[in-house]
């Protein structure tokens, strides 16, 4: 995307239904995300001293992602990994993915990559519980994300992307999503990028509510049986 915006996907966005529904979900994510930042603070403090204490380097990882319209912006996250760690195992995992392959090695199970050496223990829990997510809250409230939207992506995978799946990018990605509540990482990329589209064709306020209220106990669920 090489950080322009597509023009068929900015007069898409462009609509007076989705204008509409944009302004509408912006404001709810604006409240309910300040509201959120404010009751979570005790738990992003401990979570952010459990990082620094249990392994070298920042509380927060940082990240240039592929967002609304194409536009990058850095994307924030509780470090979860080791400093300084390649992501070659983790690419060559979902470009197989993106191919159409299995990269699970006939294993079933969620679909990331067994073992990862580069996780910290704090930070498989903290993936775990989705509490490594907890600092995209200020990307919303920046106005990079949304809370409910498509997962905010790499660059690299967008250059993989089959054509209608760039559809993805009429919306602002999301802290949540569809494919969050319906199977998370049990579904491979390809799945999960299809339903990154079902939801912007069916976008709207109601549906984002069904998907707020639907991801604790789904995270929950996942975090329980890993």
């Amino acid at each position: 995307m090489g950080g322009r915006s597509e023009p068929g996907l900015s007069v898409a966005a462009r609509s007076p239904a989705v204008a509409s529904a944009s302004r509408v979900s912006r404001v709810l994510d604006v409240v309910l995300a300040g509201v959120a930042l404010v009751a979570l603070s005790p738990v992003l403090l401990l979570v952010a001293a459990a990082v620094r204490l249990t392994s070298r380097g920042p509380a927060l990882f940082r990240q240039t992602r592929v967002g609304y319209l194409g536009e990058p912006f850095v994307m924030l996250k509780f470090r979860s990994m080791r400093v300084n760690c390649g992501d070659a195992l983790h690419r060559e995992f979902n470009q197989r993915e993106l191919a159409g392959e299995d990269p699970r090695g006939g294993q079933a199970g969620v679909y990331k990559p067994a073992h990862d050496p580069r996780i910290t223990p704090v930070g498989r829990l903290l993936r775990v519980t989705s509490l490594d997510e907890l600092p995209q809250l200020i990307n919303v409230l920046r106005g990079d994300m949304a809370l409910v939207g498509p997962r905010p992506a790499l660059d690299w995978e967008v250059a993989l992307y089959q054509p209608h799946h760039r559809e993805r990018f009429l919306v602002k990605p999301g802290i949540t999503g569809l494919w969050q509540v319906s199977g998370r990482n049990m579904l491979n990329m390809r799945e999960a990028l299809d339903l990154d589209v079902a939801y912007v064709h069916r976008r709207s306020v109601a549906l984002d509510l069904r998907i707020l209220a639907r991801t604790v106990p789904t995270v929950l669920h996942l975090g329980s049986t890993r």
